[in-house]
């Protein structure tokens, strides 16, 4: 399901989903990134200093889920940031279940592309909204978009102030399926960490 990329000295970089419980898989499609693939310029991060970044969040569109499902959320996480936790980039919750597509731009801070119903949270740059892959220089970073179906209209305790971690948490007992779509990106360059 995802590419293992070897840092420098050997070491693989883990699967942040391998914990969890697992989850019956369903289509997840984008006119902007391919599974596997490098990510584009538009999905990098202007405002972490990549000039050709434009923080404009992918179309995706998603089917083949459980019909039990009631609403969605949208994820965009890097589990290869040089933090214990990781980088979220992006999450909505709270779609509705006859919203099955994203129009590229629909994580825009200003919440104009965003669907009637669905909740945008802040993400570890503080803000609400996308923010592109900016990784250090050095070895390539892996950007998990996940569409998770859920069983519930709605997550109960999730505020516009909740964390992403939180949120994804609240939703695991709900979990019907999950859906991924996998990128990476490079920076040239070598990071003196001291």
């Amino acid at each position: 399901m995802f590419k293992k990329i070897t840092k420098k000295g050997g070491m693989n970089q883990h699967d942040p989903y391998e914990k969890i419980p697992k989850a019956r898989s369903f289509n997840l499609e984008s006119d902007d990134l391919v599974d596997g693939g490098d990510m584009p310029a538009p999905r990098l991060s202007k405002i972490a200093g990549i000039e050709v970044g434009s923080d404009k969040s992918p179309s995706l569109r998603w089917d083949g889920f459980d019909k039990r499902t009631k609403s969605f959320m949208v994820t965009c996480f890097d589990p290869d940031a040089p933090i214990p936790s990781g980088f979220w980039h992006w999450c909505l919750y709270d779609i509705p279940l006859d919203i099955t597509e994203l129009e590229a731009g629909a994580g825009n801070p200003d919440k104009s592309k965003l669907p009637i119903g669905a909740k945008m949270l802040k993400n570890d740059a503080g803000f609400a909204g996308y923010i592109g892959a900016a990784p250090p220089p050095g070895t390539p970073h892996r950007y998990i978009f996940c569409v998770t179906a859920l069983g519930t209209p709605e997550l109960q305790n999730v505020t516009e102030d909740s964390s992403i971690a939180f949120s994804t948490y609240m939703a695991l007992e709900h979990v019907l399926g999950r859906a991924f779509l996998t990128v990476s990106f490079k920076r040239d360059g070598v990071v003196e960490l001291w």
